[in-house]
């Protein structure tokens, strides 16, 4: 069975509901049609359902069952106003201010429904930046207790059964931290670990990935991935985790045994810490779309409740995806 089947199955066992706010967009239709017949989630999505209903028939697809929040029209309202209200008046946030945004941003909106305990999750961002994906996240929902910071995942589900997780990946941070520090990168792989336990395999073997190995060069990009890994040994002691260690030497047993002869992560590793940004955003994109493997998020962890962001280039396929492991993650809330 497919990673993504897994996850399918375990989002089924404890049915959870789920925002789609994008429901302009012909994607997350399809999506919210697969995923209501799978039995995977309950859907809510946000805007007109008059506008909503024409294009599933458009689409010839049933959403019948899909639950169709108006922001206009939800005697709900006046309760996310206040919510909102509450939430962000220190940041200057007014009442006024409030209702304008919730009326014009289904994104925001979305959110104020998993604040509101109205909805266990929310997925979007297939229309959207990044950035506007997950401000509103980080703002209202804030983080989950004892996470130092809020970081952002991809599951790669790869042709490489050998490697990984029976070919499953877990790639940090990709998707929301520009340029980590070694404190932060630690705590990066701390939270992948978690995130890996929860969605992936029993077993996370951590690689601090750099252009050296060990030693091989010197520079001060890779003083920050091997003071990251003193901390994370200093700090996350229970972690199996080594660095800095070039991709070759975390992932192909036979290089690992030349460049890092000794090393409890050489050729075994399932979960890739990124330095940075850059490094993350590209390396899952070269895997995705020159390796043929199956992508999914940036998935957010170290978050209160589970919102997860979709890239621009998402298939609606994607969507379902992340749909069920926003599922599987608010089980474990």
């Amino acid at each position: 069975m497919a990673y993504i089947d897994q996850i399918k199955e375990r989002a089924k066992i404890d049915k959870k509901t789920i925002v789609l706010p994008e429901s302009t967009d012909k994607r997350t239709l399809l999506a919210a049609a697969k995923i209501i017949e799978e039995g995977i989630a309950n859907i809510i999505m946000v805007g007109n359902e008059e506008k909503i209903r024409d294009g599933a028939g458009w689409l010839d697809i049933d959403l019948d069952d899909v639950k169709v929040i108006n922001p206009e029209t939800t005697p709900k309202l006046d309760e996310y106003v206040n919510l909102l209200y509450e939430t962000r008046k220190a940041k200057g946030m007014t009442p006024e201010k409030a209702r304008e945004t919730l009326l014009k941003d289904w994104l925001t909106f979305g959110i104020m429904m998993v604040k509101a305990n109205d909805a266990d999750g929310m997925v979007a961002g297939a229309c959207h930046s990044t950035a506007d994906t997950l401000r509103p996240a980080l703002q209202i929902l804030k983080t989950a207790p004892g996470v130092k910071l809020v970081s952002a995942f991809f599951i790669l589900d790869t042709i490489m059964k050998d490697m990984g997780e029976n070919g499953a990946f877990l790639l940090a941070d990709c998707g929301l931290n520009q340029d980590p520090n070694p404190e932060e990168l630690a705590a990066i792989a701390d939270s992948s670990a978690r995130s890996f336990k929860a969605l992936v395999g029993p077993k996370p073997v951590i690689a601090m990935l750099s252009h050296s190995t060990k030693g091989s060069a010197k520079h001060a990009l890779v003083d920050k991935v091997v003071e990251a890994t003193r901390i994370a040994h200093e700090q996350y002691p229970h972690l199996v985790l080594d660095g800095e260690l070039q991709t070759d030497a975390a992932l192909v047993p036979g290089v690992a045994k030349s460049k890092a002869p000794g090393s409890v992560v050489g050729g075994k590793a399932n979960i890739l810490i990124f330095p940075n940004l850059d490094a993350g955003n590209i390396g899952y994109k070269l895997v995705q779309r020159l390796g043929g493997a199956e992508a999914y998020g940036p998935m957010l962890q170290g978050i209160s409740k589970p919102v997860n962001d979709l890239s621009r280039g998402c298939s609606w396929q994607d969507i379902v995806g992340v749909v069920a492991l926003t599922a599987v993650q608010a089980q474990l809330v």
